[in-house]
């Protein structure tokens, strides 16, 4: 019971909801992907350059898809739009351009001086200038540790060696796919993932290594974009090697036609091979 001349206590003030984040598609360059960053309050359209926030320094970006809200806590660090970029910032961007293109020369000049057997693929600078990464490919480990100091010497700045792999080197380079369209993993792709040749065979595709290789001699990409569909349409259809009857007669299952949902089967007695559907098989009734 409540005593007289005493307050009533209060309830406590509900939770604050979380502030939703804008993330929008962010991309920097021709030949790298999409990164996610929110966009805070700022309007912002298609085509849009702005100034992002990284953890090497404040980089321009094109806005490559509209902001798409998100309440609530979002997994990993978020990264933040600063501002549409501004006139400074694009004399910014083209001097660090023409720095890195001086730093690709210096470099490989050195390295064709050492003979030593690694492809420089870019160079890439920090805004603030500090800092300069190269990328290169190589078969084995490169002692580059010369290379290193007389670049630091000539450059001043700090410099970082990073050896990728075939499929990062396609990424950085950027090219035309068999489809004719950019590759994916230098538009949109943000992560490869597993490839393999079961994969392939559950599409029925040629097991040909020139025609499953992307452009980075690996298997492409997009052979995992239909698989799980594939998959799930060949649960319905016997497998192949599988006995089975119809009406158009009995024999093995040579091969499943997912997306027609129907098989090939070599008929008894090599009378042939007859292409069958679901509807074309006989159920056998329990004795």
């Amino acid at each position: 019971m409540e005593q007289e001349g005493q307050p009533s206590p209060q309830a406590p003030p509900p939770p604050e909801a979380a502030p939703a984040l804008n993330f929008v598609g962010v991309k920097f360059q021709e030949a790298s992907g999409v990164h996610r960053f929110d966009a805070g309050t700022l309007a912002l359209r298609h085509g849009d350059i702005v100034v992002v926030a990284t953890e090497h320094g404040q980089r321009l970006g094109t806005i490559t898809s509209l902001p798409q809200a998100l309440r609530g806590e979002a997994q990993g660090p978020v990264r933040r739009i600063v501002r549409r970029a501004e006139s400074h910032d694009y004399d910014k961007h083209d001097r660090t351009r023409l720095r890195e293109r001086d730093a690709m020369r210096q470099c490989l000049v050195r390295v064709r001086e050492r003979n030593l057997q690694m492809k420089l693929i870019k160079a890439e600078q920090a805004q603030e200038g500090g800092k300069i990464a190269f990328y290169f490919s190589a078969e084995g480990r490169i002692d580059f540790r010369d290379l290193v100091r007389e670049l630091a010497h000539v450059l001043h700045a700090r410099i970082e060696m990073k050896q990728i792999g075939s499929r990062d080197e396609a990424k950085v380079i950027g090219a035309a796919g068999p489809c004719g369209r950019e590759l994916c993993c230098s538009t949109w792709l943000r992560e490869p993932g597993g490839v393999s040749v079961k994969m392939a065979k559950a599409q029925g595709l040629s097991l040909n290594p020139s025609k499953l290789a992307g452009m980075c001699g690996r298997l492409k990409c997009c052979l995992r974009y239909e698989y799980d569909t594939y998959v799930e349409l060949g649960r319905a259809l016997p497998s192949a090697g599988k006995k089975i009857e119809s009406v158009k007669g009995s024999g093995v299952v040579l091969r499943q036609n997912p997306l027609k949902q129907t098989v090939l089967i070599q008929l008894e007695g090599d009378a042939g091979i007859v292409e069958a559907s679901l509807e074309d098989l006989v159920q056998k009734k329990a004795p």
